[in-house]
């Protein structure tokens, strides 16, 4: 599974090519993913320039003029950029169509992604709106840990992997965190004191 650096390589590699574009056509080979892509999308998007490519936990965000869509790439998916004509491959799911023969591709064998739509407030939306701050924010510190932590008899390292309380912190970053910070990964949270998290927090992001 792509993690959060790896989701927010992809972000910064592709987004100076396509922001500002405008998008020519939007093909669903096939829209059988995680859940299945609205079959009124590509009308929805027609015609509609990308002004923004952001990235939020392991979500990336298009936005195109006021509609949003949250792409996840799952346990298997990548986007791929192309800049001159190339076949398709099979798990080709969805293929973005810019001008200049410009085309970004969705790729997914295993369909664990997705692709969703959404005319509102992204932030608002269920799969971000319970989501707590990203890593490197200034939201991230160690009183902030300390102060969910409390009470709670579960493993810190079940704690910090929980998106709840910070996105992005798989398995091998809580372990190497944990480590550095000099925390036992399955002593409670609740039993951690806050000198201990400020620590943590450092680590978290040093990783």
């Amino acid at each position: 599974m792509p993690e959060l650096p790896e989701v927010e390589t992809t972000r910064r590699g592709i987004a100076p090519l396509l922001i500002g574009q405008r998008l020519v056509g939007l093909n669903v080979h096939d829209g059988r993913l995680r859940w299945p892509v609205d079959p009124d999308l590509p009308a929805r998007l027609a015609g509609r320039r990308l002004t923004d490519l952001r990235r939020r936990a392991k979500y990336l965000l298009m936005d195109w003029d006021g509609e949003t869509l949250l792409l996840h790439l799952g346990m298997s998916g990548s986007l791929r950029l192309l800049t001159r004509p190339a076949p398709l491959r099979p798990h080709d799911h969805l293929e973005f169509e810019f001008g200049a023969g410009l085309r970004l591709l969705f790729h997914d064998p295993r369909r664990f992604g997705s692709v969703v739509h959404v005319p509102g407030d992204p932030e608002r939306h269920p799969l971000l709106a319970h989501l707590g701050p990203e890593p490197l924010s200034p939201d991230f510190d160690g009183a902030h840990l300390h102060r969910l932590a409390a009470g709670r008899r579960a493993p810190v390292k079940s704690f910090l992997m929980d998106g709840r309380v910070v996105v992005g912190v798989g398995n091998i970053y809580a372990n190497e965190a944990l480590f550095l910070a000099g925390i036992h990964p399955g002593r409670a949270a609740g039993r951690i004191a806050l000198a201990r998290y400020q620590t943590l927090a450092t680590t978290v992001k040093q990783v």
